[in-house]
């Protein structure tokens, strides 16, 4: 009998959880669906949300060019519960690291800025700069970081989930 895989979870962490983890969490949702990979479970969650706000306009708008549809998505608030259900941590920037500490220390081992990523580095050059209250043209260059952000990153994810396969068979 085979045993199934264990869910690998990435949480993405940002400010107001309206803009740039919904966003990643929808690249990285969207290119997991594309490539057939699962098994890995996507989430975000902000440090100073509100619990269920919906995605801010300009974020749905600079999604849908690229058929992520962010429409159903609702603000999380970080939680303790939250932080330790996931498997790794990606946040957009030290500020949202420091605030994890603040939460639970333990957590901060499996988190990271998600520019440094696999690398552990909590310069804030590498910081994704939050496109709140900007223009559109400032939600579609945030969305084109993380994507490219996430495609670089995409097979140390894939690698990690099967490292924690592995651990388990």
């Amino acid at each position: 009998m085979e045993n199934k895989k264990s869910e690998f979870k990435i949480l993405f962490v940002c400010t107001g959880n309206t803009c740039r983890s919904p966003m990643t969490e929808g690249i990285l949702k969207k290119l997991l669906v594309e490539k057939g990979i699962e098994g890995i479970k996507v989430s975000s969650a902000g440090i100073s949300a509100l619990d269920g706000y919906p995605a801010a306009p300009f974020t749905i708008e600079a999604t849908k060019v690229w058929d992520i549809d962010l429409n159903d998505h609702y603000s999380k608030k970080l939680t303790l519960d939250i932080l330790k259900e996931a498997d790794l941590i990606l946040v957009m920037s030290s500020e949202h690291l420091k605030h994890i500490q603040k939460i639970d220390r333990k957590s901060l081992g499996k988190s990271y800025l998600l520019k440094a990523f696999p690398l552990k580095n909590e310069d804030d050059n590498l910081a994704v700069k939050d496109p709140i209250g900007g223009f559109l043209e400032d939600y579609n260059q945030c969305f084109l970081e993380l994507d490219e952000e996430i495609r670089r990153i995409l097979p140390e994810l894939v690698r990690l989930y099967e490292k924690k396969n592995e651990k388990e068979d």
